[in-house]
């Protein structure tokens, strides 16, 4: 594996890239509107679309290749609506100084280690967690990029991690104030660069939203910019949301405004847009987001591990918002986070019995949702005609396994299984538990320690 040297154009081969692919036998959980669990089906997949599901017994004809179910529970893959690939190299790091609060959290960690990101570090920190994504059947990721004094190409350099590996990303930059006016710019200008290339290029895998750090990182003039370029370009906008107290606090003193009301000032939420966390809002903020129509992403395993507090997301979809899951970079493990949802939501409404169709909605069915309004075929959901992204899952049901169960199977079992099959576009990443796309794990992981060596050095 060479650094990011390489062509960017360069062919790659990504998994199996035969044309037919019949799935062969499995327990099939389709997932989408009309949820169906399908024993004794088979799915054949061609062209990179879900060309049929039907009984067995109806699949005669000869495949370029044939996977074995048996003994699986087939799934759509996964989605991830929020995620830092670059937080990847800061694993173990044990330089920063304790952190009494979020903002200290920013300020003693997460800036440091942005400002020392070179392009290689961009690179491989998005081709690891990407790797592990398709052996936990995460197939679709929505990043949020920062690398402030290594800018421009970044995206195209976590975009060729993501083509390499086979998977789906939408792709932003995180543009803020916090560095300088110079470094400002040239977050706006990579947004931009890089919408124009998924506007041109069309390619199934790479979508493209323009990035906002917060609302607490970003001045007026800056805004303005920022949401002039997003709408003339049609592009949705990936920002931090009320993630923090602080973020409402500095909001309101400079401002005069609470974070999603500012954000909607500039025209800033939409259909299109992700606002992430949503931690501190009111039920008028909340109001604001279904009346624009806002996607939030979810970050429970983030928000605890900083203090931060937890959404409630049992009232914002009582409101109907449309609420994802993302992990923030803590785990591209989905099944992992959709735990720690539920157990969240019982702990902060003290109710054991509170929020089980609310947190999992978020991964289920709300992630493919929100991924429908960037991608041009659907995803998340097994359907004829829907994009061939499927997760294969080791488990023999020890109870009734059906369309009032399987979500109970999900959360306590399923959660618990391995992934045994992972594909993308109808191309197989991994089988038996084997990466298939070419990749060295090995030496990716090696050139990453290098890598990480030198970043810590400057951190």
């Amino acid at each position: 594996m060479k650094t990011h040297a390489r062509p960017l154009n360069a062919r790659l081969p990504v998994g199996e890239t035969r044309g037919s692919l019949l799935i062969k036998d499995g327990l099939i959980v389709t997932l989408g509107d009309k949820s169906r669990v399908l024993a004794g089906h088979s799915i054949l997949c061609d062209g990179g679309r879900i060309a049929k599901i039907a009984r067995t017994a109806q699949f005669k004809g000869k495949y370029d290749k044939v996977l074995s179910a048996q003994g699986k529970v087939v799934l759509p893959g996964f989605i991830n609506s929020h995620m830092h690939f670059y937080s990847t190299l800061v694993r173990g790091l044990g330089k920063a100084a304790p952190s009494r609060n979020f903002q200290e959290v920013l300020e003693n960690l997460w800036w440091r280690l942005d400002k020392k990101l070179s392009l290689d570090d961009c690179y491989y920190s998005a081709l690891l967690p990407l790797i592990d994504a398709v052996k936990r059947g995460t197939t679709t990721l929505v990043d949020h990029h920062a690398s402030p004094f290594a800018v421009r190409g970044s995206l195209d350099l976590i975009a060729k991690a993501v083509k390499e590996t086979g998977l789906r990303a939408s792709l932003c930059y995180e543009l803020s104030d916090r560095d300088g006016e110079k470094v400002a710019q040239d977050g706006i200008d990579e947004n931009v660069a890089f919408i124009k290339r998924c506007a041109r290029e069309s390619d199934d895998q790479l979508k493209a939203l323009f990035g906002l750090h917060a609302s607490f990182t970003i001045t007026d003039k800056t805004m303005e910019k920022a949401a002039r370029a997003g709408h003339d370009l049609g592009a949705g906008f990936h920002v931090h949301t009320a993630e923090a107290a602080s973020d409402q606090d500095y909001n309101q003193k400079h401002f005069g405004l609470r974070v999603v009301e500012r954000l909607h000032k500039f025209g800033i939420l939409g259909p299109r847009t992700i606002a992430a966390h949503c931690v501190h809002v009111t039920e008028k903020e909340m109001d604001l987001l279904k009346s624009t129509d806002t996607a939030v992403a979810h970050n429970p395993q983030s928000n605890m591990n900083n203090a931060v507090g937890v959404a409630d997301i049992v009232k914002m979809q009582s409101k109907g918002i449309l609420v994802g899951l993302g992990t923030d970079a803590m785990t591209v493990n989905m099944l992992e986070e959709l735990r720690c949802a539920l157990w969240a939501q019982h702990l902060s409404h003290d109710d054991p019995s509170c929020g089980f169709m609310e947190a999992a909605s978020t991964l289920m069915f709300n992630n493919a949702r929100i991924a429908a309004r960037h991608w041009g075929v659907k995803l998340g959901v097994l359907e004829e005609g829907a994009a061939a992204d499927i997760a294969l899952m080791d488990y023999h049901p020890p109870t009734t396994f059906d369309e009032g169960t399987f979500l109970g199977h999900v959360i306590f079992g399923l959660s618990q299984s391995f992934v045994d099959a992972t594909i993308a576009s109808g191309k197989v990443l991994m089988e038996n538990k084997r990466l298939t796309i070419d990749i060295d794990e090995a030496e990716v992981a090696a050139k990453s320690l290098e890598l990480s060596k030198k970043l810590w050095q400057r951190f």
